[in-house]
């Protein structure tokens, strides 16, 4: 497995399995599958509700030797409604069942994002995160929290496809040596990304299908990628990416792609609404 090296030394891999939009029980199931299936890195947060199922399927997979706790990075995100509630790490942890999580991140720029901030530093300090993280941030907010950072973000999380990667974004973060953790990687479902001639042609010449094509364009990009599935043969094909290379010149044929679609737009007021969404286990 190929890895990316954050500032502070910890390896992250650059291919992991993500579980937004997937319930308790699929997320179960495809977390252990891509564990058994040589995945190593998994990714939750405590808005998708799955947190514990997480968790069971990690210890399952320790307790029958396919993988031992430090072979996997395990990263989560604090919802908005917690980042002022005492003891909201801890909780999160509880629900993964570990001891700490190796990526904690703020999920939004709502409410008191600094308060969030303060407390993943302190879980960082704690030895209860290896490395933080912020989320969907941008403009005056992202410039307001790097302000307020005592310690700089390891990595951040965004929408990054090929349509969109994000390139000014990144070229302002290389300050601090962040790198980009991409959600969406496969425009979130849309037939048009994977039926571009670009990823059709290279398909061909691979022998690989458009997706793989794209989630090996993301992992020579630098990029961390978390594509999400709970059909056991998109699991495994999506992890078989690591048997060739793109060149450099279908690295620039792709590129062209860049800056011409992006699937999720957030506005100040939609961001602050999930300042009052409260999760169903804070009652």
């Amino acid at each position: 497995m190929e890895s990316v090296t954050l500032y502070n030394d910890v390896k992250v891999p650059v291919l992991g399995i993500g579980t937004f939009m997937t319930s308790p029980e699929d997320t179960e199931q495809s977390v252990y599958a891509a564990l058994k299936g040589g995945y190593r890195l998994i990714d939750t947060a405590n808005a998708y509700l799955n947190e514990e199922a997480v968790g069971k399927a990690l210890a399952r997979a320790i307790e029958e030797g396919i993988v031992t706790r430090e072979e996997v990075f395990v990263s989560t995100k604090l919802w908005p409604t917690l980042y002022e509630t005492d003891g909201a790490v801890e909780k999160t942890l509880e629900r993964l069942g570990l001891a700490w999580v190796d990526l904690l991140f703020i999920h939004q720029p709502a409410g008191n994002f600094i308060a969030g901030y303060r407390q993943l530093e302190q879980a960082y300090r704690e030895g209860k995160a290896r490395s933080l993280g912020i989320s969907n941030m941008y403009g005056e907010k992202l410039e307001r929290l790097l302000a307020a950072a005592q310690i700089k973000p390891h990595v951040v999380q965004l929408e990054a496809h090929p349509y969109c990667t994000e390139r000014e974004y990144m070229r302002r973060m290389a300050e601090y040596g962040t790198k980009l953790m991409g959600w969406y990687p496969l425009g979130h479902g849309d037939a048009g990304l994977t039926a571009e001639p670009i990823f059709v042609k290279l398909g061909d010449k691979y022998r690989k299908s458009s997706a793989q094509i794209i989630l090996r364009w993301h992992t020579q990009m630098g990029f961390i990628t978390i594509p999400g599935s709970k059909n056991p043969d998109h699991i495994r094909d999506n992890f078989d990416i690591f048997d060739f290379r793109l060149t450099d010149e279908e690295m620039e044929e792709i590129a062209r792609l860049d800056g011409t679609k992006k699937y999720y737009q957030a506005d100040n007021q939609t961001e602050e609404r999930y300042a009052a969404m409260h999760l169903p286990f804070e009652a």
